[in-house]
């Protein structure tokens, strides 16, 4: 069965590495004749909304699906009955922050305060129903941190709507958060779903740096597992779903979703019992799902404007390294590498002695 893609980054790269094994192929669509699934598999070059290859792809694969959020629902649905999966549905809700926001109170999943931004009027009026500090976000196409601005007066949102003013907004209560989580999980055509274990993120200037599982917390495992059933049901949702929590006072407050395999899931390569990557294939090819078990306490941490040499990195005894292929660049994702150790101790020593070396600028809790 052939698969095909919308989006060759290092997400659609991982994804075909895992379906290899299972005996599936991959056809992509990406802008860039050097996306990093390129490297692996047939590759469709053209813009994301270009009809004729959407078609193309459609026709010459078996099921279509994405590995990044920001691409045309209009042009997905112009592919009428062919089987895309996640649903265009959560894709939509998903583009939106606004629509997002909807969803998650719809649920009962807790979330930020909020307010559509449309103009400087309603900027006004959100600032004095939510207060300060705030964010204020452009309600499509943020990601890694882009497209928003931390206001903490009058003066900052004047300048934070001279810069994003243009597009519709969505202003945030602020959230004095004590860590981040997120929540990865998979469901299948037939209903079937996996939840995998919480993910402890740690963020740099918008951009994941690293990501530590189990976290050992049995409540908020047991809440979040609920708020991202909720969401899998909603949409009779087929393949991988991510939630992002902020967590303040040991409680959940949800911030996004992402309908596709998540970069704070990559520690289930290694790390548990099936991938997110694998999991996914196996949903929306309509398999049984493999189980979502970790294997150890593991870190993974995300190599970011330049590669260290390979060397010195596999000179670490049981480090995972993956390379993505991509050309060095400030704030790029390059790759990432991976630990896993047999108790939690033992995997954050050894990550606090990686991240000396490899980003001294983090530090983990």
């Amino acid at each position: 069965m052939t698969i095909g893609v919308v989006g060759a980054g290092q997400l659609g790269r991982m994804l075909a590495l895992a379906g290899y094994p299972l005996g599936q192929d991959f056809l992509f669509l990406d802008r860039s004749p050097a996306a990093p699934a390129g490297q692996i598999a047939p590759l469709l070059c053209g813009e994301f909304t270009d009809t004729a290859l959407l078609g193309e792809l459609a026709e010459r694969t078996e099921v279509v699906t994405f590995d990044w959020e920001n691409i045309s629902v209009a042009a997905l649905r112009a592919l009428g009955q062919r089987r895309i999966c996640p649903p265009v549905r959560a894709l939509a809700t998903a583009q939106d922050r606004v629509s997002e926001k909807r969803l998650f109170e719809r649920l009962r999943i807790p979330t930020t305060r909020w307010r559509a931004v449309d103009s400087r009027a309603e900027l006004a009026h959100a600032l004095r129903a939510i207060g300060l500090p705030g964010v204020l976000k452009t309600r499509r196409m943020g990601y890694d941190g882009k497209g928003q601005a931390v206001l903490h007066s009058a003066q900052d949102a004047e300048r934070a709507w001279e810069r994003l003013g243009q597009a519709p907004l969505i202003y945030e209560e602020y959230v004095p958060f004590d860590f981040e989580v997120s929540i990865i999980g998979a469901r299948n055509r037939q209903g079937e779903a996996v939840i995998y274990p919480l993910n402890h993120n740690v963020h740099a200037r918008g951009i994941l740096r690293l990501t530590r599982a189990p976290l050992a917390s049995p409540r908020l495992q047991r809440y979040a597992a609920r708020y991202l059933r909720a969401v899998l049901t909603h949409f009779r949702y087929v393949g991988v779903l991510t939630i992002e929590f902020f967590v303040r006072r040991g409680r959940l407050i949800a911030n996004e979703m992402a309908p596709r395999v998540h970069n704070s899931g990559h520690w289930t390569i290694e790390g548990a019992v099936t991938s997110q990557f694998e999991n996914h294939l196996r949903a929306i090819l309509g398999l049984p799902l493999g189980s979502a078990r970790a294997r150890g306490h593991c870190a993974m941490i995300n190599l970011i404007g330049r590669l260290p040499p390979r060397r010195r990195l596999l000179a670490h005894p049981d480090l995972h390294f993956h390379d993505y292929g991509k050309a060095a660049r400030p704030g790029r994702k390059l790759g990432h590498c991976t630990l896993v150790e047999r108790t939690a101790r033992r995997c954050d020593a050894r990550v606090r002695r990686l991240l000396a070396e490899l980003a001294p600028e983090i530090r983990i809790p």
